[in-house]
């Protein structure tokens, strides 16, 4: 299936969001359809999108993982309130980590959370709800990189021959799809939704479970929410395309007391870019790293090794996993 690029330079976002407005109507007509609101930018602008076609026919719900940011499913909820759209939070912290005990391959895990989103999590609430669409922001960079083969993502079904209808029941809508990230934060500030949503750094979908090398457990998930919000507060002046911290597998040798100690290592990486498809490591000051690291050694017990990647993408990818 060839998808057509709009390009972000090309691209009138009034146009669009009002020709995506009459397709969704005739599409759905009189019935119900649902939305999965992560926070991120292609989820909050595909669910304002789907709240100017359908208005209370959207159903928008907040599926918290338990591998998400900081206070995410509270923060996410309580903005979108404010902007008129409800949102309904949903507690599915145990199926997702019994869904990741002892897997540590990067495709395997997000295969186990495609899997326990859309077959058990989102399933049920389809058919409790009675709707028969769910609404997704899957932009055309998610696409290539899952059917080029560099790493699954987690919301490509029908380019991989995939039929959602057949297998989970329920068809998937996917309005974003020509676009990339800088059109779609295009449309989000057409659409009315305020900087701080649609200007927001990039956030995978299998969430912080991308940002731990090997098995996602409670405790890894923990530590890395700990030094992604260290993270995300000492470089958010950069402007940067995106920026992380990643918990390595291996506990490596350190000192805590005079003694020694096997401790994490965390990594932080950096990003400049336009639309993920290429991207080059921020120059940071060392003063930014050496202040980054201290906050994270002195604030995280367990971790004595803090990194920066230098790789540009490709070889690397923006998420490590």
């Amino acid at each position: 299936m060839k998808i057509k690029e709009i390009k972000a330079r090309d691209l009138n976002a009034e146009k669009f969001i009002s020709e995506k407005v009459r397709e969704i109507r005739k599409t759905v007509g009189k019935g119900l359809a649902i939305n999965a609101l992560s926070g991120g930018v292609d989820s909050s602008v595909v669910t304002a999108l789907g709240h100017k076609a359908l208005g209370k026919r959207l159903k928008t719900f907040f599926i918290d993982n338990g591998i998400m940011r900081e206070s995410e499913p509270k923060k996410v909820a309580a903005l979108f309130k404010s902007l008129g759209i409800p949102v309904e939070v949903v507690n599915a912290r145990k199926a997702f980590f019994d869904a990741l005990k002892g897997i540590s391959d990067p495709e395997e895990k997000r295969e186990a959370i495609t899997q326990t989103f859309y077959k058990k999590v989102f399933r049920d609430i389809v058919l409790e709800s009675g709707a028969k669409y769910l609404f997704q922001g899957t932009i055309l960079t998610d696409v290539d990189e899952t059917v080029a083969g560099i790493k699954r993502q987690h919301n490509v079904f029908e380019q991989l021959g995939i039929d959602p209808k057949k297998e989970f029941g329920y068809k998937i809508l996917e309005p974003l799809v020509q676009l990339r990230k800088d059109g779609v934060r295009k449309v989000g500030e057409a659409l009315g939704l305020p900087e701080s949503v649609f200007g927001r750094i990039p956030f995978p979908g299998p969430a912080l479970a991308a940002r731990v090398i090997g098995e996602v457990t409670p405790e890894k998930i923990s530590l890395v929410r700990k030094a992604t919000s260290i993270t995300e507060k000492e470089l958010g002046y950069t402007k940067a395309f995106q920026y992380m911290a990643i918990l390595h597998e291996d506990r490596v040798t350190g000192m805590r007391g005079g003694k020694r100690v096997f401790g994490r290592q965390i990594e932080i990486r950096c990003w400049e870019s336009v639309d993920a498809r290429q991207a080059s490591p921020t120059r940071l000051p060392y003063e930014v790293l050496e202040k980054i690291a201290v906050k994270i050694i002195d604030g995280i017990p367990d971790v004595v090794s803090v990194t920066y990647n230098i790789a540009t993408k490709p070889p690397s990818t923006i998420e490590a996993v």
